[in-house]
């Protein structure tokens, strides 16, 4: 037996193999990017209401919009459903879903709770830079109150909160902020929208509440958190603006 010949074989075939697992790894994280892909896409078009609370989506339509095929899109429409994005049902299909009467409120209870905690522990704590971030922020939300932007005024508020729970350094918290802050985007827009007094009061409310922070005193930043939350939850839940 030609010793030499067989140990060349098996490199050969370790190589192929190598090769192919190789090929294999490649393929699945391009499958994965192809769903995170689809998922981020369908999520922002669902958020700036391109795909409105009651429209109607297609898996093939989506496939095509997004030139990919249907098997990442269903993975992300799959994920969106799991998230109250969509809802799915053999005799509908697949529908965009807004949020009921009871997620609201479930939705504002949940910020109050989780927030109100977040400004007790940051309250007076804040590093130089982190107070000098949140004054930023105010200033840019003061300068598009005359705009009337109200897609970059929610994006302000969506920092501006964000922010404060980032500040109190809880991962777990600032996971579940953002979660809530993405299905509270459209009715937040909405607010704004609707009462076009609203983004001005909202601005000073928050510039309340960094005060308050700033100057140490927990329990007025949570009141004035509580009175902010208050008002977007009983415009919402009002019958008529509904």
């Amino acid at each position: 037996m030609d010793i030499g010949l067989s140990r060349e074989s098996e490199m050969s075939v370790t190589a192929k193999e190598t090769e192919a697992i190789g090929k294999r790894r490649e393929a699945a994280t391009t499958k994965s990017l192809l769903k995170d892909r689809a998922y981020a896409e369908l999520k922002r078009l669902i958020l700036n209401t391109t795909f409105s609370p009651g429209d109607f989506l297609s898996e093939r339509q989506l496939a095509e919009r997004l030139t990919m095929s249907k098997t990442p899109v269903k993975a992300a429409l799959q994920r969106l459903e799991s998230e109250g994005f969509i809802a799915v049902s053999p005799q509908q299909g697949i529908v965009v879903r807004e949020l009921s009467i009871h997620e609201i409120a479930d939705q504002f209870e949940i910020r109050l709770a989780l927030e109100s905690h977040v400004l007790r522990m940051v309250a007076g704590k804040l590093t130089d830079d982190e107070g000098t971030r949140l004054t930023n922020n105010l200033a840019q939300q003061r300068s598009m109150v005359a705009t009337h932007d109200y897609s970059q005024a929610v994006q302000l508020d969506t920092e501006f909160h964000m922010m404060i729970c980032e500040f109190h350094g809880n991962r777990e918290f600032m996971r579940v902020m953002l979660q809530l802050r993405e299905r509270m985007h459209r009715v937040i827009a909405r607010v704004l929208e609707q009462d076009r007094d609203r983004n001005a009061a909202s601005v000073e409310e928050h510039a309340a509440i960094a005060e308050a922070i700033l100057a140490g005193d927990a329990d007025r930043a949570a009141g004035c958190l509580k009175e902010h939350l208050e008002y977007g939850k009983q415009f919402l839940l009002t019958p008529r603006r509904r």
